[in-house]
């Protein structure tokens, strides 16, 4: 068996520009508030700030490329074992530096920023190992963070993979058994739509779909349960071209929306009624909507309104969950009750 801690190092990379900036602001930040901080032994001029700004800068550079580096070799030793090398190799490249720099002051018969050589090392050495410390934990907790988002969200695609076999397949299998006497080329395509639905089903947490494979998945679900209901179940679809066929999203990302609608609106309707799908592009946004027929709120002779927000919540909130993890929190699924219809929507941004 591998260890897991060879595949994915523990230490935050470093090599990363916004992390690199992140710690060049940082030496920066230091530098400013030295300069903030009361003192009246000490005047600062333009050309001590640049100097120290340039120390501080080169001293940050220096440990962040040299973490970077050594990333792979301290993530094999133990967390708390590396974490205290990587601090005392931050210390130790601060020290030297710092060394270095005052040398060079020394032979030109001055002193930078007017302090002797130990305090002047030491005290580089104890602000870089703090500011070092306090970076990595940020960005470790960061990526854990991160790492639990996308976790969370194959755990929401897994749900719905698991979700969507029980109550659709046996209902299928028992239409396609029926068809097979009457009209097999009917009963064909419903199988090949099924083995279709339910690969995309066991794909759903690996792997990623684009807008036009989730609309011929939503297509061949509906056309599976239009064999079922039959004129109950009309679809509209409005596509407001052009569209971004090509939009990598999530899988099953719009099918649990149209099921939804099929199984907690449309069937629970004696009459039916139609489910129209809206596609439209509107600035640097897709609206993505799926609407149905409803029974009123207010009807308390019916329970169909509360199952479909029960069943409708969990693949809401999942979808919501793998959108948000995938473009941020511009992406929103929003959806609600009015003039006897179930709408959900969907909204991402195409810039992200």
């Amino acid at each position: 068996m591998r260890d897991p801690r060879r595949e994915a190092p523990w230490l935050p990379d470093l090599c990363r520009l916004r992390r690199l900036a992140a710690m060049l602001g940082l030496a920066e930040l230091v530098v400013v508030v030295l300069v903030l901080a009361p003192d009246d032994a000490r005047t600062w001029t333009l050309a001590r700030f640049l100097s120290a700004s340039g120390l501080a800068l080169w001293l940050s550079l220096a440990m962040a490329v040299l973490l970077c580096k050594l990333r792979a070799p301290i993530s094999r030793l133990p967390q708390r074992v590396g974490a205290l090398a990587a601090v005392a190799l931050a210390a130790t490249v601060a020290f030297a530096g710092a060394g270095v720099i005052h040398a060079l002051y020394s032979t030109l018969g001055a002193e930078p920023l007017g302090v002797g050589f130990w305090r002047f090392t030491t005290g580089s050495a104890a602000v870089a190992s703090l500011i070092v410390a306090l970076a990595l934990r940020h960005f470790y907790v960061s990526d854990r963070w991160a790492a639990q988002v996308e976790a969370n969200a194959r755990a929401e695609a897994d749900a719905l993979q698991a979700r969507i076999r029980p109550h659709f397949l046996f209902n299928s299998m028992n239409l396609i058994a029926g068809l097979l006497r009457r009209d097999p080329v009917v009963a064909e395509r419903a199988v090949l739509d099924l083995s279709d639905l339910f690969r995309a089903a066991l794909g759903a947490g690996e792997g990623d779909s684009t807008l036009a494979a989730e609309c011929e998945l939503a297509t061949q679900y509906l056309s599976i349960e239009q064999l079922r209901l039959g004129d109950r179940l009309r679809v509209e679809w409005d596509k407001g071209e052009p569209l971004p066929w090509d939009l990598v999203l999530p899988r099953l990302t719009l099918q649990p929306l149209v099921e939804n609608a099929v199984l907690h609106g449309i069937s629970r309707l004696p009459e039916g009624g139609v489910v129209s799908i809206a596609l439209r592009v509107e600035g640097q946004a897709l609206h993505l909507s799926v609407r149905n027929p409803a029974p009123s709120p207010q009807d308390p002779s019916s329970g169909a309104l509360a199952s479909l927000h029960v069943g409708a919540g969990h693949a809401q909130r999942s979808i919501a969950h793998r959108l948000a993890w995938r473009f941020g929190p511009q992406a929103r699924v929003t959806s609600g009750w009015s003039d006897g219809y179930y709408a959900c929507e969907i909204t991402l941004p195409l810039n992200a």
